[in-house]
């Protein structure tokens, strides 16, 4: 989650500040110590990606491990592995036609929506959706989670360029209550919902849950909109197609790279009318790109290739997480848990009770000295002493069992043993 001073991920994982920059020296720092110090930083992600991208054994590939040419090699495979609308031999698209379109009505089609637009980012399509809604419901007030994206990751875009304000339901580390959005002391236009709740650990709540807090919602006059950027994985948690979960919203956001291996790109989808209204918007926010087909090509590959492929991961991440929390207690550490206990969708959350930068070196040698990637980047968000790491379980993963996913953190917790001891 992101602390009061902004931060955000960074494409290897790591939180970075929300204007890119790494974290201010103190005005007394000598000449040259920022040089040395983002030199040390460089050297470090650089170590990081070696190993990873080295490993033999991984939970997910992350982007940053690519190489430009593999991308491309990529995007050219999907290009050649059979006819589709989208071949090798359409044009590129101008502003959006051709290609863009196709991903478009793919999308409206999937959601069991009307229409969809497709826009450069998340962060743009959320505010627009919402300066939409506020502006045909007459209400600038949006009720939302403070730990969902809107809050943490969109640097309050909606608040600071749309001109919204927000109203929380609750502030526990869980989605809202229907009694909660029912008892919410002021009047609001708009429900936003994160499925799932990513900085709560990507939790979600019940079938039921959910359709009782969309009732809410509109007992209180207001319309719904649901931040899916994850909501490919959600069907099974609530045992539901697609169509059924996001019809439940008036519009739904979904992301393109999240979890289907795109580029980058979003999609929001809803009513013909609002996300006719909702392209005036982009245009005057500055997304009606010139061209976008490499962004779009990538994101159908993603529908075609990752998309059926994602409850797979679910069910192999509930595998994995119940082996780590048999590994913990074989290999007694103190204080671990792994969020959700079973998880909601194939990411979820694991804390033990070791300084992060411990733990990353751990992880790092790990990698280096094994050919296997367990974590990836921790941090410290809670309680001093916790630090904490999200785990992607995807296609990579497939083949690990739960007696290789215990052997890894064995390994792992080795490599924290040396360095703790001041043997490492």
């Amino acid at each position: 989650m992101k602390d009061r001073t902004g931060t955000a991920d960074g494409s290897d994982g790591t939180r970075i500040a929300a204007d890119g920059t790494a974290d201010k020296a103190p005005a007394e720092t000598p000449a040259g110590a920022d040089d040395a110090t983002g030199d040390t930083e460089r050297a470090a992600r650089v170590r990081r990606l070696t190993a990873w991208r080295g490993s033999e054994r991984t939970l997910t590939r992350g982007p940053a491990e690519r190489r430009i040419a593999e991308r491309l090699s990529a995007l050219t495979a999907a290009l050649t592995a059979g006819p589709s609308p989208y071949g090798g031999d359409g044009w590129v698209d101008i502003y959006g036609d051709g290609i863009v379109e196709e991903l478009e009505r793919r999308v409206a089609a999937l959601l069991g929506m009307e229409a969809a637009a497709f826009f450069p980012t998340g962060t743009m399509a959320q505010q627009v959706a919402l300066r939409c809604w506020a502006g045909r419901t007459g209400n600038p007030v949006v009720a939302v989670h403070p730990l969902s994206h809107l809050e943490v990751h969109e640097r309050d875009a909606y608040l600071t360029v749309s001109g919204l304000r927000a109203a929380h339901p609750t502030s526990e580390p869980r989605p809202p209550t229907a009694e909660e959005v029912l008892g919410l002391d002021e009047p609001f236009g708009t429900l936003a919902l994160e499925l799932p709740l990513r900085d709560a650990g990507f939790v979600l709540p019940e079938w039921d849950e959910l359709v009782a807090v969309v009732e809410a919602a509109r007992e209180r006059d207001a319309v719904v909109h649901f931040d899916g950027a994850r909501l490919w994985e959600c069907t099974v948690h609530f045992g539901r197609e697609l169509p059924e979960i996001a019809g439940l919203a008036d519009s739904v956001y979904v992301s393109f790279y999240k979890s289907l291996d795109g580029i980058s790109g979003a999609a929001l989808a809803g009513p013909e009318t609002l996300v006719a209204e909702a392209r005036a918007w982009r245009h005057r926010y500055g997304g009606q790109l010139f061209q976008q087909w490499p962004a779009a090509l990538a994101a159908l590959d993603g529908l075609d290739r990752e998309l059926p492929r994602l409850p797979s991961y679910v069910a192999h991440a509930r595998m994995v997480a119940q082996a780590l929390r048999t590994a913990f207690t074989a290999e007694g550490v103190g204080w671990s848990r792994v969020h959700p206990e079973v998880p909601h969708t194939h990411q979820f959350q694991v804390w033990l009770p070791y300084p992060a930068a411990v733990l990353d070196e751990a992880g790092v040698r790990l990698a280096e000295e094994t050919g296997t990637t367990l974590f990836r980047r921790w941090r410290e968000p809670g309680p001093p002493g916790l630090a904490a790491t999200e785990v992607t379980v995807a296609s990579p993963a497939l083949d690990w069992t739960a007696d290789d996913v215990t052997a890894a953190a064995g390994a792992f917790f080795a490599r924290v043993r040396e360095l703790t001891e001041g043997d490492g």
